[in-house]
């Protein structure tokens, strides 16, 4: 990533860049989605929904966000165009996006390949839209999007 590009990103993505170099991750990194929505609701960032549309209209979805899947349909087929959907929909490869998708893994997936493609301002929304599995094999009562009460609707 250019020193101007990083010298200008918001306190948190700093940080997070920083976490992401010391881990060895290779995309920006992740936020949490409490940081993803103020990043997102200022302007500073633009959240991007990988998730499937079935997902979207069945589980919920957060209003403004972008959508992009990384898979389609209800067998999660990889998305082949998903980088080149992705540049065309944010109008260019300089902008800082947050990726969002169930749990945070599939998202993690999609910053990867923007990286590869020339993305260097990809982040991941850490624990996803509906968190993980807790003990019960249920999502939504550990962490995620939802759990932290941060604004989503349902069609």
């Amino acid at each position: 990533m250019s020193a101007v590009l990083e010298s200008s990103l918001p306190a948190a993505l700093e940080s997070a860049r920083t976490d992401a170099l010391a881990q060895g991750l290779p995309y920006a990194g992740g936020v949490s989605p409490s940081t993803a929505w103020s990043l997102a609701s200022s302007g500073e960032a633009v959240l991007v929904d990988v998730r499937s549309n079935e997902e979207r209209v069945f589980v919920g979805h957060i209003p403004g966000s972008v959508h992009v899947p990384w898979a389609t349909g209800t067998a999660l087929t990889r998305n082949p165009r998903f980088t080149r959907e992705l540049e065309a929909r944010l109008g260019g490869k300089d902008k800082v996006v947050l990726l969002l998708c169930r749990s945070g893994k599939r998202s993690a997936l999609a910053a990867e390949a923007a990286a590869k493609a020339g993305m260097p301002l990809v982040f991941n929304v850490l624990e996803g839209f509906e968190g993980e599995l807790d003990d019960d094999q249920q999502r939504g009562r550990r962490n995620g999007w939802r759990h932290h009460g941060l604004p989503w609707v349902q069609d």
